[in-house]
């Protein structure tokens, strides 16, 4: 009963190291179950380098979405290596945020092909957007809970690091969700928005961050 009643005290915590490792394998998985799209569809009836050529081409739109997703994939992932740089401690809320966020990681290989092959629908288009947003939500939200419990977690920086980690996560919110409203127009083409984080990221700063962010320097 003593062991119970420690492990259900609101400031119980653990070390990150086995969340991290966990994520990172979480995260890898997902990655490489992206490629089985591209993998499951064959190419027949060649019998040149100019057919294969051609049939290369008509698969631009799931390669494109295979491009997209990877490489969406693995910005996320680097946000998790930035939290966890940050984030020493963990508790049972943040332990299941994170649960939640790989839930909606391991579905990125599924929605990816639902985009693949139903793009002409809206939903087809919306699906893997919605996805990408619900990742990110659950990123903020556990960064938001890190922050909130700061004295616990991330007990060695400095509460300007955390507004300004909070902010660029904000802003990954901010531009995900217009990919959501623009997605059932631009198909694939709206995770190009991505491309606007960084400037999106200063102007939620309203300042230039200092060149060295690291806990250390709090």
């Amino acid at each position: 009963m003593h062991v119970i009643r420690r492990r259900s005290l609101p400031d119980a915590t653990v070390s990150t190291r086995r969340v991290e490792a966990y994520t990172d394998g979480v995260f890898a998985i997902a990655v490489t179950l992206l490629v089985l799209d591209l993998t499951s569809r064959t190419i027949t009836g060649v019998d040149s380098d100019a057919e294969l050529w051609a049939a290369l081409l008509t698969m631009w739109e799931p390669f494109l979405t295979f491009l997209v997703s990877f490489l969406i994939l693995s910005l996320m992932w680097i946000t998790h290596v930035d939290q966890f740089e940050r984030i020493v401690r963990i508790d049972g809320v943040g332990l299941w945020i994170n649960n939640v966020r790989l839930l909606f990681v391991v579905l990125v290989p599924f929605t990816s092909s639902v985009l693949t092959d139903h793009s002409d629908l809206v939903l087809g288009r919306i699906l893997l957007p919605i996805n990408f947003f619900l990742v990110i939500l659950c990123s903020w939200s556990q960064w938001a809970w890190a922050s909130r419990t700061r004295r616990r977690t991330m007990p060695d920086l400095s509460d300007d690091v955390i507004r300004r980690q909070g902010r660029g996560a904000l802003s990954a919110m901010i531009i995900s969700f217009g990919v959501v409203l623009l997605s059932p127009l631009a198909g694939s083409f709206a995770f190009f928005l991505f491309a606007l984080d960084g400037l999106l990221t200063r102007m939620l700063h309203g300042e230039t961050p200092p060149d060295d962010e690291s806990p250390s320097a709090s």
